[in-house]
């Protein structure tokens, strides 16, 4: 079993057309500057380590960089602070993505059932997926009337659609994500053991996936 790290595992997805937030990988700081200027602000900056799981209790993110002068703090401070309180870790870089502001963070995920083979799950993302349990499963690969229904499932369908006020998100281009996600599953059956798409930004314009992780099942 083999964990394909969170930039890889986006550049793998985005290649068979799921869609991700904007993101490159800097090793010093002057190449963070230049990649910040091609994507654009506000920016979100993380650690890359395979030995690094939870960014955040390291002090490996930084979110919300506003320009040039706080993409060179914003690096030297994840460094110093990996070293510090992670010293041993392997650092491939630190990944810098657009920072996706607005809409619902919700889970796109998958496993190979040793019954079912290749099934999707969808339900609210984030801290939310611990705490409220709601997700909806499906056997991969589903049409497009099926994983829209998937998401109907879910107590989270009556906040895409905009729940006492709020702004209704594209669920019609959330179903052709998960459609998405079910073929790669499929195709990949054989390799792919887990997929964890968390958390995927559901808007009333986009879908973008911003964390991904794959577990391969054979290396």
């Amino acid at each position: 079993m083999k964990v394909i790290p969170v930039y890889e595992s986006k550049k793998i997805i985005e290649m068979y057309g799921i869609p991700v937030t904007k993101m490159a990988l800097a090793h010093t700081v002057e190449e963070a500057v230049k990649i910040s200027k091609d994507i654009g602000f506000p920016l979100v900056m993380k650690i890359v380590s395979p030995d690094i799981v939870h960014k955040s209790d390291v002090g490996g993110v930084v979110l919300d960089v506003k320009n040039e002068e706080e993409v060179r703090k914003a690096f030297e401070r994840i460094m110093k602070n990996v070293r510090e309180k992670s010293p041993g870790a392997r650092i491939e870089g630190i990944l810098l993505e657009e920072m996706v502001k607005g809409g619902y963070e919700v889970i796109v995920g998958g496993i190979r059932d040793e019954q079912f083979g290749p099934t999707i799950m969808f339900g609210l993302g984030g801290i939310f997926v611990e705490v409220f349990k709601d997700v909806a499963f499906g056997i991969a690969p589903l049409t497009f009337e099926e994983a829209l229904e998937l998401i109907k499932k879910t107590k989270a369908y009556k906040i895409l659609e905009g729940y006492r006020g709020g702004e209704k998100a594209d669920t019609e281009k959330l179903a052709k994500t998960i459609v998405k996600v079910s073929e790669f599953l499929w195709e990949f059956r054989e390799y792919i053991k887990e997929l964890d798409l968390n958390p995927v930004i559901v808007s009333k314009d986009e879908v973008k996936v911003v964390d991904a992780r794959i577990v391969l099942e054979k290396t």
